[in-house]
Order: C-alpha cells, then sequence, then structure tokens
C-alpha cells in the first residue's frame, strides 16, 4: 500500500484559502472567488472549495 502525499503544502493551502476569503468581496460569489483562485494556483474549484 502507498501513502498518499498531498499535492499541496500546509502553507499553499492557508495562503490558498486565505485569498478566497480576502478577495471575496471582488467576486459575485464565494464560488467565483474560488474558481479565481483555483485557476491561479493550478487545481480545480472543486478540489479548493474541499
Amino acid at each position: 500500500m502507498t501513502k498518499h502525499i498531498p499535492p499541496f503544502s500546509p502553507e499553499v493551502r492557508e495562503r490558498a484559502v486565505r485569498l478566497v476569503r480576502e478577495h471575496e468581496s471582488e467576486h459575485g460569489s464565494q464560488w467565483a472567488a474560488i474558481q479565481s483562485i483555483a485557476a491561479k494556483i493550478g487545481c480545480s474549484g472543486e478540489t479548493l472549495r474541499n
């Protein structure tokens, strides 16, 4: 059995969440902010949402 290694470090995860919260007011919805930030860091919106 192989050990799963998350593709993003805890620091990147924290930064992405912080960016969504900081920029949510600039978008029409939280989901729009998530999609925008996800595209910038190279993951799917659903991955970031989770």
